[in-house]
């Protein structure tokens, strides 16, 4: 079995590495993150706030517009694309198993997603830390946005292939990867901004809202990243973060909750696939 994933997972690395996606998500968000680390810099010494800190915050809010898009780019193609071209007819004729294929293929492009995100933020991070240093905090902010980063890329990937397998073409792969990120990060979070404004002070903001924050992987992510950081400056549902009756570790596991639930739609998709 591990032999059979291997082989997939390696084939799937070697068109992440020709397609260029490792190398261009890994300059978008490390150009990204430095503009932000070196913006942070003026506005640290006027909060008497660490660096990383600020930094976090600020990509903290960032990442969930790049990274959701990035892993969604990256993963949409992958059974759609192969069903037109013919390729995935020939990938099941080998003695791998479908759900190893799906595994496989999610494992790849994790890992394509997770180099990109460490090897981005880490290149920020070792940029401004000769020049203004950090406490322990900062380092404990940033190295919380990096593994909750590769999470969040994690669920998307999966997002993605799952939508990649159920919908058998190239375009409409595309146009539902592109319709679930502007749903997920960006209707989501202006709903619940008219929500809680129409509603005000009452059930809805006390025993719905909290609810529906912590269901959306996004939101989720800024909340474990934001809820901890006291002196970064946040407004929208970024403020409200800090005020919802949950532990930061709970968006953790609704993350984990989206991967699970995504992988297990993939896969049983993946098995009824006619190629």
């Amino acid at each position: 079995m591990s032999t059979r994933i291997g082989t997939v997972f390696t084939q799937e690395l070697r068109l992440a590495r020709r397609n260029l996606w490792v190398a261009l998500a890994t300059v978008v968000l490390a150009l990204f993150a430095l503009a932000l680390a070196f913006f942070a810099a003026g506005q640290g010494a006027a909060l008497d706030a660490d660096v990383l800190s600020l930094t976090s915050a600020s990509l903290a809010t960032l990442s969930v517009y790049l990274i959701p898009l990035i892993a969604l780019l990256m993963s949409y193609d992958s059974f759609a694309g192969e069903i037109e071209r013919g390729a995935l007819a020939l990938t099941f004729a080998t003695p791998v198993r479908r759900w190893e294929v799906f595994v496989a293929k999610f494992l790849a492009q994790c890992a394509a997603v997770g180099l990109s995100i460490v090897l981005a933020y880490s290149i920020a991070g070792l940029a401004v830390l000769p020049l203004f240093g950090a406490g322990p905090e900062g380092i404990a902010a940033w190295l919380r946005l990096i593994g909750s980063s590769v999470a969040l890329g994690a669920v998307f990937v999966a997002v993605g292939l799952m939508l990649s397998a159920f919908s058998g073409r190239t375009a409409r792969a595309a146009a539902l990867a592109i319709g679930t990120w502007l749903v997920l990060v960006v209707l989501y979070d202006l709903a619940l901004l008219g929500g809680i404004m129409a509603a005000g002070e009452g059930p809805f903001a006390s025993h719905v809202f909290p609810w529906l924050v912590i269901a959306n992987p996004a939101d989720a992510f800024r909340l474990y990243n934001l809820a901890s950081l006291d002196t970064a400056p946040v407004a929208g549902i970024d403020g409200l973060a800090r005020t919802l009756p949950f532990p930061p570790v709970a968006a953790l596991g609704a993350l984990a909750l989206w991967l699970g639930a995504m992988v297990g739609l993939g896969i049983f998709r993946t098995k009824r696939i006619v190629p």
